[in-house]
């Protein structure tokens, strides 16, 4: 067998195992979630029937009605913010020439290798001195300076590989800064944004640590805090505990379907360009 005869048969192996890899686990929580409530499961197990009276048992129980509002309203407020911020920062580090703005970008990045777990604690007080604990205001605000370092790296990556010759054709027209990102940078840069406000999302709604220490109204829960708490009252019955694992990430998938394609360009333009 030659070298590309070898190349051509491990492509499809090692693709075929990362889609396991991927795929099982869901197959697995979807087939738990279909089979009658209190069953006991170990691995995968054909149902006995579709009880579909999971799904309904779960959603009343846990309350997920107002639970998911909540994660919506959080993400709505969280990533445009975020995106927009960040691509202005990664636009400025990028391309201007911004007063220390090399200390600076140090600085973000050592906030990558920072643990939220580290943080949450001084946040906490530092939020309830404000009077932003148990406010969505103050969970936004969180978030989007937990998710602001890497946002910044990304976007700034991906402004520094634009054509220099670009920039300053676009000056030399008496184009603004804002008008040069705008109308010359942006139509080119929409995977890029689209990713990040992708990541953004998953991130955001599956944020678990900062809303379980920073809301303490039940009313005012996130998703996966409340799945959090379901969990501790129904931790035997795994069907119940299938059903509500995929109500809490349905919309992750659904919004990763939507912005699929623009997911995948931005992801390959950045590793082609890096």
């Amino acid at each position: 067998m030659t070298a590309r005869q070898r190349r051509d048969f491990a492509a499809p192996v090692v693709l075929t195992v990362f889609v396991a890899a991927v795929l099982v686990p869901f197959l697995s929580l979807l087939l738990a979630s279909l089979q009658p409530a209190g069953t006991p499961l170990t691995g995968l197990a054909r149902p006995d029937g579709i009880h579909l009276e999971n799904f309904v048992h779960a959603w009343s129980a846990a309350g997920f009605g107002p639970l998911l509002r909540s994660s919506a309203v959080i993400a709505l407020a969280v990533v445009p913010a975020a995106v927009v911020c960040a691509t202005l920062a990664g636009y400025a580090l990028a391309t201007m020439d911004v007063p220390g703005g090399g200390k600076l970008y140090g600085y973000l990045l050592l906030g990558l290798s920072i643990p939220t777990e580290v943080t949450v604690i001084p946040l906490y007080y530092d939020l309830r001195a404000l009077g932003l604990t148990n406010t969505v205001p103050g969970l936004a605000l969180a978030e989007i300076a937990a998710f602001m370092p890497f946002g910044v790296f990304w976007m700034r990556a991906h402004f520094a590989t634009v054509p220099r010759s670009l920039i300053e054709a676009a000056r030399l027209d008496g184009a603004s800064a804002w008008t040069t990102l705008w109308r010359v940078l942006m139509p080119s840069s929409r995977p890029a944004v689209t990713t990040l406000g992708v990541l953004y999302f998953v991130w955001s709604w599956n944020q678990f640590l900062l809303p379980l220490i920073l809301i303490q109204d039940p009313a005012k829960r996130t998703a996966p805090a409340g799945l959090g708490f379901f969990t501790g009252q129904y931790n035997v019955d795994v069907p119940l505990l299938a059903a509500a694992t995929l109500i809490v990430i349905a919309p992750v998938v659904l919004v990763y379907l939507f912005f699929q394609r623009h997911f995948i360009n931005g992801v390959l333009s950045g590793a082609l360009k890096g």
